[in-house]
């Protein structure tokens, strides 16, 4: 069976997205390492990604991931990397990303003099999405250890690629703000908003955040992400346009979260259980749930869907498959409000609970004392000057759900 020139779904961008900053960490990394301090790292304007110095071009990149096992899948994709315009002259250092190993990886030579190679990564030319986080942390280790005479902890290794990583995908949302939002140009957004090695450098060499909240949050964002990429790198070629869009807006929406409500909306995603470590189940469902739900979500703070009743309907990753699983959520739940100081106050707010596969839909009535979240020594002891209210919890399955917001 021939493979296509080039997926021609908008869902192609998405590995393309993700893979593309990725690998643009990696090669800014491997620059540092060899003591090159002074660059720039411009995001998907001259190409996917590219480098500058002094302001002159030192390389352009073009990224492809999860496009086809033979060369002839990237025809079209290589013919542009060899383009000579008004960024790209005759001698830029042209370089050729791929995640799967290809039948040829040889230098394309188009004929106008220009040179496309593929790059290399530790003998290989050819690195997958789940292989590109463990070399780059290796990269990590070697600049840090180079720069302060010791090898940083695992957990320090960690931190510091999420902080890196976060930089990067922060300055593309950025970009995509300022022309949705302000305006300008995508290319030109692209073009004027660069990273300076300085600035990566810095988060690679830091020490550890000062507290274990920072820490804690920290490493949630980037656990979130990567089960959302991998999640939805493995869902793409069964979902369509439609819900590649609202999963690439999920995302961004996501990334725009302060920590706190960060950590709300991954209590609140099993609110069954108190919250301590995002599962890769749960994401994939959750993310899956909202794709698929027949209407958009309102993308403020945590997504919710907003009833003609004025009431909010939240998306969560709840799977109760029988009558016993949802017996169980009801005790789950009503124990989980008399304990848990970050789910009351959002069960106060948001009422109805859209479970990602139920039975059926039920209530959870129960007495509480409201608690609003805000004293991290709370206990359920110490409630005696609270106020006890009623508080009725609906889950609902997908589609009660999706009839009460079409009505």
């Amino acid at each position: 069976m021939s493979e296509l020139t080039e997926p021609n779904s908008a869902i192609s961008s998405w590995s393309g997205f993700v893979y593309q900053g990725k690998v643009a960490l990696y090669h800014s990394l491997k620059l540092i390492i060899k003591n090159e301090m002074d660059f720039e790292l411009q995001l998907d304007s001259t190409d996917d990604f590219a480098i500058y110095k002094s302001g002159k071009l030192l390389s352009v990149h073009q990224v492809k991931a999860k496009v086809g096992s033979t060369r002839g899948s990237y025809t079209k994709a290589l013919i542009k990397s060899a383009e000579i315009d008004e960024h790209r002259k005759t001698g830029t250092n042209r370089y050729f990303h791929v995640s799967v190993k290809i039948d040829d990886t040889s230098d394309y030579k188009p004929g106008n003099g220009e040179v496309v190679k593929f790059y290399e990564y530790n003998g290989q030319r050819y690195c997958g999405l789940g292989e590109i986080e463990k070399i780059t942390k290796d990269l990590i280790r070697t600049i840090f250890n180079d720069a302060k005479g010791v090898l940083p902890t695992e957990r320090l290794t960690d931190q510091n690629y999420s902080l890196i990583s976060e930089i990067i995908s922060s300055k593309a949302i950025e970009i995509h703000k300022i022309n949705q939002v302000d305006g300008v140009s995508e290319s030109k957004a692209a073009f004027e908003n660069r990273i300076h090695a300085s600035e990566l450098l810095a988060e690679l060499l830091s020490e550890g955040l000062q507290n274990d909240v920072d820490y804690f949050a920290t490493e949630l964002r980037k656990n979130l992400f990567d089960y959302l990429e991998k999640t939805l790198d493995d869902l793409l070629p069964e979902i369509n346009d439609k819900q590649y869009l609202r999963a690439q807006d999920l995302f961004v929406h996501l990334h725009s979260l302060s920590s706190d409500d960060l950590q709300r909306l991954c209590q609140v995603m099993k609110p069954s259980e108190s919250f301590s470590k995002i599962q890769h189940e749960d994401i994939g469902r959750y993310s899956e749930l909202i794709q698929d739900f027949c209407i958009a979500p309102v993308l403020q703070r945590l997504p919710n869907y907003m009833g003609s009743d004025s009431n909010f309907y939240l998306p969560t990753a709840l799977t109760l498959l029988n009558d016993r699983e949802c017996r169980a959520c009801v005790d789950r739940i009503r124990t989980e409000m008399k304990n848990n100081r970050r789910l009351q106050p959002l069960l106060f707010e948001y009422r109805n609970l859209i479970a990602f596969s139920a039975l059926r839909s039920f209530s959870v009535e129960t007495k509480i004392t409201e608690n609003d979240g805000s004293d991290p020594k709370y206990e359920a002891e110490n409630q005696d000057d609270k106020i006890t209210r009623e508080l009725s919890v609906n889950v609902i399955t997908k589609q009660d759900a999706e009839g009460k917001l079409n009505a």
